[in-house]
C-alpha cells in the first residue's frame, strides 16, 4: 500500500481493522484476523474519529474542541497519524 499525504488527503480507519472497546483488556483495541492491538487513551480518541473519512485538519480541530488547552496536540496527532499510516491502520479515501 502506498503512502499518502497526511496534510491534504482524506483518510479513514482501514476496513481490515475493527475499532472497539475490549472489556477484558479494559481499553479500546483494533481487532484484526491475527489478533488485537491495545490502544492508549489518546490513540483511541484519534482512531475513533477516523472511523468515517476525515482529514488531519478536521481531526486536530475536533480534538482541540474536545481537549481545550492540550499542549502539543497538533504535533502529537501528526506523529501518531504518520505511525498509523506506516502500520496501515489508516488508508486514503478515494475521491
Amino acid at each position: 500500500m502506498s503512502e499518502f499525504n497526511l496534510e491534504t488527503a482524506s483518510f479513514k480507519l482501514n476496513p481490515r481493522y475493527q475499532f472497539q472497546w475490549e472489556e477484558a483488556q479494559q481499553c479500546h483495541v483494533l481487532l484484526y484476523p491475527e489478533g488485537l492491538i491495545k490502544l492508549s487513551g489518546s490513540a483511541a480518541e484519534i482512531l475513533q474519529r477516523c472511523q468515517a473519512p476525515t482529514t488531519t485538519a478536521t481531526l486536530v480541530n475536533e480534538l482541540n474542541k474536545a481537549f481545550p488547552g492540550a499542549e502539543g496536540l497538533t504535533d502529537d496527532v501528526n506523529e501518531f497519524l504518520a505511525d498509523a499510516q506506516q502500520q496501515v491502520w489508516i488508508v486514503q479515501v478515494s475521491d
